[in-house]
């Protein structure tokens, strides 16, 4: 039997109706609101937020005597009424009242030239009038200081007893402890609402602010909601105050939203969000639904999906969400058991011919994310127009609109089958690498997963190698330890230490990140070895030992040190933005031999086109067994080439005023030097790129994946590379 508990407040939802005032009590004030916002005007964001709170066919907009402009903005399928006679909002609101739903029980009245109210505040103002049973409820806010332009709210014992014109003298009983104001917006039922209007009114009286002093004068039960965010109190009446609720607009679009936003946003690197937040298997399933459409719509069912996960929290649950969804639109499903590795995944599209490749993983993120990344039947991601898609469609389906087979169904219908392709993936690398250069080596190694997925497919490749490996952190664990499962050197500790530990028995350390596609390297000293000196080692043994001719290819966030080893070549770099498919689209332009990222992933060429760790891990091994050296004597010899410069990162929370101050700053101060370093140009490839004499350089660039500000530099001593980030930060948190 259906419940009938939601319906009354079903019920109510629909009854109820909102006023916009959108009048103006001037030619300026009408100006204000048609001007631009953002992307769209002021008037047209208020009108967005008010109705997402009131249906858009319950919402009156009163304009000005004659207007046309308030709408063609708004659009013609709106109830438009005139305000003629007296001016005020009083006035305004009450032209309204023949035009609104003759079922309304409760109306919200809002101003057009408040666009920065949020749908949560006015929500929250409606929800509180409902439960307080209230004749009138109005939006309050308290400020650090008081302002001018807007009334200020008196309470004794918590009620609200009076309210003072803004710029009077300090009303009974009114403290200097707040600055509560009236930020005006009101809720009422219609029927008081209008009585009393039509008395004020007929008496002279025109502010929407004299309903509140008759409600308190008369004893009438008044409540407020208040707003915690004082961006919301943003009228706009001048150019400058335009231009802050410019900036406080473009500060939300980068400010993390907790319990509305689920959206699906896709980063460089994939899908990935906070579990229980944007990632839910609801979303699992509505991203499925659009790439299953979008593999509909190209014809391409029969080539079906591949869908594998890594060993997060969910992980399992989720790639059975979208192998589900997948069969429940008629598209066949190679489901991976068990935890796999990403490139596992980047391998399996184009070895099984399939059209998509989909694990769930968030990679390097903390434990609490998780994510889904697509791959293309090629193997390499798709590029910012294709996840916009998928995002778009997804974002715009409701939960009726995703189609499901029961798992069990879809394994007995055969359209969903289990398969296990580690052994075609690891004979698939050692095709590449030289595993008979390696046996009798007697080379003996430390591998941390940091308690990911690289240990089945890595350990049986290094058996095959007959090298000695002693893995640590192998066991599944969600938590990782309490760390995220980044390869650097903070996170390394464990690792380094063994090495020092070892009397020198290892060769090497080796870590992989939590899907296993970047690396990390601990050399036999037990110094950490950055991934940018990783790939000058690795391009450098490509082409002078294995013979491999080609140029290079980097981010823009990883060491010069290659364009100096390929101009010594003879051979092309290239320089993209953040991305591995930037990188793998740069190598196939130019036909590199290698291409990586100083974040530690990196391919080479005739192998996958995604970031490997646990091939690249392989490779080094192959390196060291073909040289006969180790990690410390390979990099003086290729420094012996290149010269020496020194890297730097560093990453601060992208607070969201940041996101807005420093591109302004950045436009606003062209840059000649930094610090006493002149500036020899500087590049928006992706973020800004300050590029300085001898290859010296620094970067600020806003992370895709996560909420933080990068900073990187390269310069020519440790020293000059901490004067350079030291610059950087304090660029950065000046006047933010």
């Amino acid at each position: 039997m259906p419940s009938t508990q939601a319906a009354p407040a079903r019920q109510q939802l629909s009854r109820r109706a909102a006023v916009l005032l959108a009048a103006g009590h001037d030619a300026a004030s009408h100006d204000v609101l048609t001007q631009p916002l953002g992307d769209s005007t002021v008037v047209q964001r208020a009108l967005e937020t008010l109705t997402q709170v009131v249906d858009r066919d319950r919402t009156v907009v009163v304009v000005a005597q004659g207007d046309t402009r308030v709408r063609e903005l708004l659009g013609p399928d709106l109830t438009y009424v005139e305000q003629t006679g007296a001016e005020g909002t009083g006035p305004a609101a009450l032209a309204a009242r023949g035009a609104l739903p003759g079922d309304a029980d409760v109306v919200l009245v809002a101003y057009g030239d408040t666009p920065l109210l949020r749908s949560e505040s006015l929500l929250g103002l409606l929800t509180r009038h409902a439960l307080k049973d209230a004749d009138l409820t109005f939006l309050t806010a308290v400020l650090a200081e008081p302002r001018p332009a807007y009334d200020r709210v008196v309470r004794s014992d918590g009620r609200v007893t009076a309210i003072v014109s803004a710029g009077s003298e300090p009303a009974a009983g009114e403290t200097e402890d707040g600055h509560e104001i009236n930020v005006g917006a009101y809720v009422a039922a219609p029927a008081f609402l209008f009585e009393v209007l039509d008395e004020l009114v007929a008496a002279g009286a025109d502010r929407l602010t004299d309903l509140a002093h008759r409600t308190i004068a008369d004893g009438r039960r008044v409540e407020t909601y208040q707003i915690y965010d004082t961006d919301e109190v943003h009228g706009i009446n001048s150019p400058a105050e335009l231009q802050d609720a410019a900036d406080i607009l473009l500060k939300r679009l980068f400010m993390p939203k907790k319990n509305t936003d689920t959206t699906i946003h896709f980063g460089t690197g994939g899908w990935r969000a906070v579990i229980g937040e944007g990632y839910t298997l609801a979303n699992v399933r509505r991203l499925s639904q659009a790439i299953a459409n979008e593999t509909t719509r190209q014809g391409l069912e029969s080539r079906g999906v591949v869908v594998g996960g890594d060993r997060r929290f969910l992980s399992e649950e989720s790639k059975i969400a979208a192998a589900e969804v997948f069969a429940g639109n008629n598209i066949p499903v190679t489901l991976l058991p068990d935890d796999v590795p990403t490139p596992l995944v980047t391998f399996a599209a184009p070895y099984l011919g399939a059209a998509y490749g989909i694990i769930v993983t968030s990679s390097h993120n903390p434990p609490e994310w998780n994510g889904i990344k697509v791959f293309r039947a090629d193997g390499s991601l798709p590029l910012d127009d294709e996840t916009d898609r998928y995002q778009d469609e997804a974002n715009a389906m409701s939960v009726d609109d995703v189609i499901t087979l029961d798992l069990d169904l879809a394994r007995a219908a055969g359209v969903v089958v289990d398969r296990t392709l580690t052994d075609p993936y690891i004979d698939a690398i050692e095709k590449i690498v030289d595993v008979e250069a390696v046996r009798g080596t007697d080379l003996q190694v430390v591998v941390d997963p940091m308690y990911g997925t690289s240990q089945l497919t890595l350990g049986t490749i290094l058996g095959d190698m007959r090298v000695r490996a002693e893995f640590i952190h192998a066991q599944h664990n969600p938590l990782f330890g309490g760390i995220a499962p980044a390869p650097d050197l903070q996170r390394l500790s464990a690792l380094i230490e063994m090495i020092r530990s070892g009397g020198g028995r290892y060769a090497l350390g080796m870590a992989t990140d939590g899907d296993s596609d970047r690396i990390g390297i601990v050399d036999e000293t037990g110094e950490y070895i950055t991934t940018n000196d990783l790939l000058l080692l690795l391009y450098w043994y490509l082409h002078e030992v294995r013979g491999e001719k080609g140029g290079v290819v980097r981010n823009l966030a990883t060491t010069h040190l290659l364009d100096r080893l390929a101009a010594h070549f003879g051979e092309e770099s290239r320089e993209v933005k953040v991305g591995f498919k930037h990188v793998t689209a740069g190598m196939e332009e130019i036909g590199a031999v290698l291409g990586g990222e100083s974040s530690g992933g990196l391919t080479i060429r005739g192998w996958i086109l995604g970031k490997d760790g646990i091939f690249a891990c392989a490779l080094v091994v192959e390196m060291l067994a073909r040289t006969g050296k180790r990690i410390s004597e390979l990099r003086e010899m290729v420094y012996a080439i290149t010269g020496r410069l020194y890297t730097l990162e560093a990453g601060v929370p992208s607070t969201p005023e940041m996101r807005v101050a420093v591109p302004r700053r950045l436009e606003a101060e062209p840059l000649t030097h930094v610090g006493p370093y002149p500036v020899v140009s500087v590049s928006h490839l992706d973020g800004t790129k300050i590029l300085l004499e001898n290859d010296n350089w620094a970067l600020l660039r806003f992370s895709g994946t996560e909420p933080v500000l990068r900073m990187f530099v390269e310069a020519d001593s440790p020293e000059k590379a901490e004067e350079l980030l030291e610059w950087l930060k304090g660029f950065v948190t000046a006047g933010v």
